[in-house]
C-alpha cells in the first residue's frame, strides 16, 4: 500500500514499484526437479518472499502433497478441496460438458458427471486461494490428500481421451483472471515427473531447476531434463496428428527461460564439481551458486524463511551471508523476469507495427 501511495504521490524521479509492464499477464515460474532434497521448496519460498519484499504481488501454488511450502507460509489446508485438486477436476468436468453437448447433438449418450465433478464445477479462485502472513503473498496450499490427483487424473483421461490433462492448471490461471491479479506465480512441484508436475511445467513461463553440486544430483538432473524432453515430445506427437487432421494449430510446449541453480553449495568441497556442472549446462546455468550457511540451515529447522529469521540469533557475518545467499539468487532471477517481460513488450510492439 505504501509503495502504491508513493508511486502516485511521491517524487517523480524515484521508482517506488518494481518493473511490471501494463497489459501483460503475470509470469508463471515452476521450480522443479524429480530428485528430492535439492532445495526446490526453499528456493521457491525465498524467491517468493524476495519478490514480495520487492513489491510484487505473488501467488504461490503448492503442488507437493508433503505440504512443506504450505507449512513455511503458515497455510491451513483442511482437505484436498482447498488444493489444486478441484481446479483440475473442474477443468475435466468442463471438458465433459463440452463433449456432452456434441453427443447430444449427435443423439449419443452422455458421459455422466459424478458428485465430485459437479462439486468441482462450483469451485472458483476464492475457494482455494488464501492469504498468508506475508501481505504480498497468497497461497494455494497442499496436504496429503492432494496425492489422490495422481491416480484420478489418468482415470479421467481414460473417460475422455480428448481431455488435455496437462492444461488444467493453465486454464485455471488464464480463465479465472488469476494472472491479472498477481505479478508472479510460483509453482512448487513434487519430486516426481507426475501429472501435477506436468501441469505445472505446461503452465510455466520460466523453469527453474535446483540441484546440489554432487555427482548424484548432477546425474539425476540430467535424467530429469531427458525425461522432460521425452515426455513433452511424446505429448506433442500424440496430439499434433489429430490437430493437423482437424486443421488446427499444432501443440508446442515452450518456456521463456530455463535455468539450473546450484543450491546448498560448499565452496571448500564442491567447487570442482560445480565447475563441471557449470560447463555442462552452460547458458542454462545461473551464475550465482547458493551457499549453504548456518542461517539457511536454522531457518529450515524452524520451518520459516531466512527473511523471517531474527538477526539477534546470529552473529553479524552469519546473518549477512545468509541473507546475501538468497538476495543474489533473487537478483539474478529478477534479471530473467524483467528480460522476459521486456521481450514480450517489444514483441507486442513489433506485432502492432
Amino acid at each position: 500500500m505504501l509503495r502504491k501511495h508513493f508511486a502516485a504521490e511521491g517524487v517523480s524521479t524515484k521508482e517506488y514499484l518494481p518493473y511490471r509492464p501494463e497489459g501483460l499477464p503475470a509470469k508463471v515460474v515452476a521450480v522443479a526437479n524429480f530428485k528430492g532434497g535439492v532445495g526446490k521448496t526453499s528456493t521457491a519460498a525465498h524467491l517468493a518472499m524476495s519478490a514480495a519484499l520487492d513489491g510484487y504481488r505473488v501467488l504461490v501454488i503448492d503442488l507437493d502433497s508433503q505440504g512443506s511450502m504450505t507449512s513455511i507460509l503458515g497455510g491451513n489446508v483442511a482437505d484436498e478441496w482447498q488444493t489444486v485438486f478441484p481446479l483440475i477436476a473442474k477443468d475435466y468436468a468442463q471438458a465433459v460438458q463440452q463433449e456432452n453437448r456434441v453427443r447430444n447433438a449427435a443423439g449419443q449418450s452422455e458421459i455422466p458427471l459424478d458428485e465430485t465433478l459437479n462439486e468441482a464445477l462450483k469451485t472458483g479462485p476464492g475457494d482455494v486461494i488464501q492469504k498468508t502472513h506475508w501481505p504480498n503473498i497468497d497461497l494455494i496450499g497442499a496436504q496429503l490428500n492432494l496425492y489422490w490427483a495422481e491416480f484420478q487424473i489418468p482415470v479421467w483421461r481414460m473417460g475422455l481421451r480428448s481431455w488435455p490433462l496437462w492444461d488444467g492448471l493453465t486454464n485455471f490461471l488464464h480463465q479465472d483472471g488469476v494472472l491479472d491479479d498477481y505479478d508472479i506465480v510460483f509453482l512448487d512441484t513434487p519430486p516426481a515427473l507426475g501429472y501435477l508436475t506436468i501441469n505445472a511445467l505446461a503452465a510455466a513461463d520460466i523453469l527453474l531447476v535446483p540441484l546440489g553440486a554432487s555427482f548424484l544430483e548432477f546425474d539425476s538432473t540430467g535424467r530429469f531434463f531427458d525425461m522432460l524432453y521425452t515426455t513433452f515430445a511424446s505429448i506433442e506427437d500424440g496430439e499434433n496428428a489429430a490437430q493437423r487432421a482437424a486443421g488446427l494449430p499444432e501443440l508446442k510446449f515452450e518456456w521463456d527461460v530455463v535455468r539450473a541453480i546450484i543450491t546448498r553449495f560448499d565452496a571448500s568441497q564442491q567447487t570442482d564439481m560445480a565447475n563441471v556442472i557449470q560447463a555442462y549446462f552452460g547458458d542454462f546455468m545461473n551464475a550465482y551458486r547458493q551457499d549453504y550457511t548456518a542461517l539457511v540451515g536454522q531457518a529450515g529447522e524452524q520451518v520459516n524463511g531466512i527473511y523471517e529469521a531474527d538477526y539477534r540469533d546470529f552473529n553479524r557475518d552469519t546473518y549477512v551471508r545468509g541473507r546475501e545467499t538468497f538476495d543474489r539468487t533473487y537478483a539474478e532471477f529478477k534479471e530473467v523476469l524483467i528480460g522476459c517481460w521486456w521481450r514480450d513488450t517489444h514483441m507486442g510492439d513489433k506485432a502492432d507495427g
